[in-house]
C-alpha cells in the first residue's frame, strides 16, 4: 500500500482529538463525582464497636437504666448519639435489653405499672414484656425486646449494637 492510502484527512484527525479530548475531560469530570458518591460504601464501617458503659460491680438482679454515648458516622457526617439499656444479672450471666419496644418504638420502662409488677411496660400502647424481654401474650408487642451485643472486659461491661430477637 501507498503512503496516499494511508492518509489521514483534517476532518478524521479533528474528530479523533476532539473525541479523545472530550473524552478526558468527561472522565475528569465524572471520577471525583463517582468517587464521592461511593466513597462511603467503601469504607468499612466500625459497626462491630463496643462501648463501655457500666462496671460489672454496679450490676443488680434488678434492672437498672445505663444511658451511654457513641460517634456515630452516616456518609460525611459525624454526631453524638445517646442510646440506653436496662442491665442487670441472671445468675452469673450479664443482660443488656434495648429500651425500645418493638411495637412502635416507644420507650419501655421497668417496674412502673403497678398492676404488673417485675415487667417491662410500654405506657404508649399497653405493651410488656416478663424480665427476660419476651413480650407477653395478648401485649402489642408481636417479638421480644432487643438484646444488645455485650462484652465484659476488665470488670467493664460493653455493648455493641442491638440484636434482633424473634
Amino acid at each position: 500500500m501507498s503512503e496516499k492510502d494511508h492518509k489521514v484527512s483534517r476532518r478524521q484527525f479533528l474528530t479523533y482529538t476532539l473525541t479523545g479530548v472530550g473524552g478526558f475531560m468527561a472522565a475528569g469530570m465524572i471520577m471525583p463525582m463517582a468517587r464521592f458518591a461511593l466513597d462511603p460504601a467503601l469504607k468499612v464501617g466500625a459497626e462491630g464497636d463496643l462501648v463501655a458503659v457500666a462496671q460489672v460491680d454496679e450490676i443488680t438482679e434488678e434492672p437498672q437504666r445505663f444511658n451511654f454515648k457513641f460517634e456515630q458516622v452516616d456518609a460525611w457526617y459525624t454526631s453524638e448519639v445517646t442510646r440506653s439499656a436496662w442491665i442487670f444479672k441472671k445468675g452469673d450471666e450479664i443482660i443488656a435489653l434495648s429500651p425500645t419496644c418493638t411495637h412502635l418504638g416507644c420507650t419501655v420502662d421497668w417496674n412502673t405499672n403497678p398492676d404488673y409488677e417485675n415487667q417491662f411496660f410500654c405506657p404508649c400502647h399497653f405493651g410488656r414484656f416478663d424480665l427476660n424481654g419476651t413480650n407477653i401474650a395478648g401485649t402489642p408487642p408481636t417479638r421480644p425486646l432487643d438484646v444488645y451485643d455485650l462484652e465484659v472486659r476488665d470488670g467493664t461491661i460493653y455493648l455493641g449494637k442491638p440484636i434482633r430477637r424473634g
